[in-house]
């Protein structure tokens, strides 16, 4: 996905610098153990988070950093890296100590595979067996799946009652006029994208029933139904914000993005309670949890380190004062 792929130069990888990571900042949370980091056992570590650079990415990155704060670590946020690769070399070279990564992202667009495995658990497993030779630990993932989804408006959604892709498929053989859609140009010609999901789900949508745009673009359209069904993100706040209907990948062609911390191997075994600091935060991080945040700050306007700390304090993993 076009979020999660840092930038070529020259047909290289730019350097993590290059890829916007600066010397950071201190976390100066003014935070406590609440259900984590009880006995402060980060207490005498120095560790560094790091992130992409949009919505979700830094407010997963600001709870991972005050959760350290709150187990007891100075921490310093490397958060709002450009790109993927250059969080992601932070992390495997040691600049940072860990951040949330998407298993699909680095399945696919690190590690180089073209197929990816249907059960989420499945590709956890081996993007963590993948990535243990490249000095990088991944703990159990969390419920948040960032994947492609087609969402429809409310008024559409009552109109042609569908639920699913197959859904969406069947009704692109009875009423083709029916099915149009708003998609980003990479999603457009992506193999993992539309011409992959109309070939898994024996979909045929006429080329003038699609029209490409913008991402933030799509929202609206579908919102308006402008388009019938438009490609989103599934943790996307404007999903929520905007009342719309998720298509669900019932034959589970799209990958599987699953947020997980991706932590530097020797960082881990110098202070093994990271594990279990982030463990309970994880397992809670769904896709109706990333809405609502992701929405605080792309709809409401709020800061996304606020949004990550309220969260945090409102179910009670940290205390503030």
């Amino acid at each position: 996905m076009s979020r999660r792929t840092c930038l070529l130069l020259a047909g290289v990888l730019v350097s993590a610098s290059a890829c916007g990571l600066t010397s950071g900042s201190p976390m100066v949370d003014d935070v406590r153990p609440g259900s984590i980091g009880k006995g402060e056992p980060l207490k005498g570590a120095d560790l560094t988070v790091t992130s992409k650079e949009f919505t979700e990415q830094l407010i997963l990155g600001a709870i991972m950093g005050i959760a350290f704060e709150a187990a007891g670590a100075d921490v310093l946020d490397r958060t709002g890296i450009q790109g993927s690769i250059g969080a992601r070399e932070a992390v495997k070279s040691g600049d940072a100590d860990g951040m949330y990564e998407y298993t699909g992202t680095a399945w696919i667009t690190y590690l180089g595979n073209s197929e990816p495995i249907a059960d989420p658990q499945e590709q956890w497993q081996a993007v963590r067996d993948a990535d243990l030779e490249n000095g990088l630990t991944w703990l159990p993932p969390a419920p948040l799946n960032n994947t492609y989804a087609l969402a429809m408006n409310q008024a559409n959604f009552k109109k042609y009652g569908t639920k699913t892709l197959s859904d969406v498929a069947a009704l692109s053989k009875k009423e083709p006029g029916a099915v149009t859609l708003c998609v980003e140009s990479e999603f457009a010609n992506r193999a993992d994208g539309l011409p992959g999901m109309q070939k898994a789900y024996g979909m045929s949508v006429p080329a003038g029933n699609i029209t490409q745009m913008d991402t933030g673009i799509i929202y609206t359209q579908a919102a308006k139904g402008s388009c019938v069904f438009g490609e989103v993100f599934t943790t996307d706040g404007r999903i929520r914000s905007m009342n719309l209907a998720v298509m669900r990948d019932d034959r589970k062609f799209f990958p599987n993005y699953n947020a997980a911390p991706e932590i530097n191997t020797k960082a881990l075994k110098k202070w093994p309670a990271i594990a279990d600091v982030l463990a309970p935060i994880t397992k809670k991080l769904d896709n109706a949890v990333a809405q609502e945040l992701n929405a605080k700050v792309d709809v409401a306007g709020e800061d996304p380190h606020q949004v990550a700390l309220d969260w945090l304090t409102e179910e009670g993993f940290v205390r503030e004062g």
